[in-house]
């Protein structure tokens, strides 16, 4: 979960923009929305990034040939398969969250240089983020490694969660965030790499899994409230992406998809991110698949959540 800035090209759709994500008049100023979320939607920012006419990629903070002028159209912080609890990122070696909101950080001050202190700050009060996380949290550190559960119940551990989630949205707002979005825990029991680990030999959606999932959005939504009441200026908001992928998922024909329980990668059952490569295989037809692996949606499965997002939410954060 981390920080993205991205702004407008000169092809860009100000109504549209306007429109989708709900912008100010201050956008069409400064051009810019600063957006934070991990791996599970990095494709879904992306391809509403490409749709909405900012830019067609975002180049990572981190790339070395990272050019000063992409700190103003768009950059991302992404760490995948990072979350709330801090055991989560250090299991996959890969950065925390404090270690993220180090690098933004340092963002802000690279931008601050770039176009000055007051359209900086500026830039980030009217920008708005989106704060995507837990997923991981209970797929993998809670349920997989089972780690955590050697501390925590269910109802422990979604308290830890909602936690770090509130501890990650002060520190956001204490560096200038005030429209904050965040996205709750997917129906992670469907995921088809959690049917095949939770679901049993007919690989059903796992119960117990998704009703952590339930258990950690009503916390996060609770605490997001409870923020709002006590952050001076902000708006702050709770995605619900729990039902819009199970929609995908219980109403597969409705969506144009044929299978739902695997992914296009390998076997489809266990395969995802290095597991899915040259010799793994794919699917003929990934337009018929909602999991391109067996943890992450296919293009034309983003597509629709995107959309779904986008238009559901957008009032919210005007």
């Amino acid at each position: 979960m981390e920080p993205i800035c991205l702004t407008k090209n000169k092809d860009f759709d100000q109504s549209l923009f306007q429109e989708e994500l709900g912008l100010t008049a201050n956008y069409n100023k400064h051009n810019s929305v600063n957006l934070s979320l991990t791996l599970i939607l990095i494709t879904l920012l992306s391809i509403s990034v490409d749709e909405l006419g900012i830019k067609e990629l975002m180049p990572a903070y981190l790339d070395p040939n990272l050019q000063p002028e992409d700190l103003k159209t768009g950059v991302s912080f992404a760490s995948g398969a990072t979350g709330f609890d801090p055991q989560t990122p250090a299991l996959v070696s890969v950065i925390p969250l404090s270690k993220q909101l180090d690098h933004f950080r340092e963002y802000i001050g690279k931008l601050k240089q770039l176009v000055g202190e007051e359209e900086a700050n500026d830039i980030l009060r009217n920008s708005v983020f989106l704060v995507v996380a837990g997923s991981d949290d209970l797929a993998n550190t809670y349920f997989t490694v089972g780690i955590r559960r050697l501390q925590y119940d269910v109802n422990g551990y979604t308290d830890l969660m909602a936690a770090g989630a509130s501890e990650f949205i002060r520190e956001l707002y204490k560096l200038g965030a005030r429209k904050i979005a965040v996205f709750g825990v997917p129906p992670i029991g469907c995921l088809p790499s959690q049917r095949t680990l939770g679901g049993g030999k007919s690989r059903e959606c796992s119960e117990e899994y998704n009703q952590a999932a339930q258990l950690a959005n009503t916390k996060l939504s609770a605490a997001i409230d409870s923020l709002s009441k006590n952050l001076l200026q902000t708006k702050l908001v709770f995605v619900d992406i729990y039902s819009s992928l199970l929609d995908l998922i219980v109403n597969p024909q409705k969506h144009g998809f044929e299978v739902v329980d695997r992914g296009c990668c390998g076997t489809g059952n266990i395969e995802v991110v290095i597991l899915c490569n040259k010799y793994s295989g794919t699917c003929e037809d990934d337009t018929k698949y909602l999991f391109w692996d067996s943890y992450h949606p296919t293009e034309k499965g983003y597509r629709i959540l995107v959309d779904q997002i986008l238009k559901k939410y957008v009032n919210s954060l005007i």
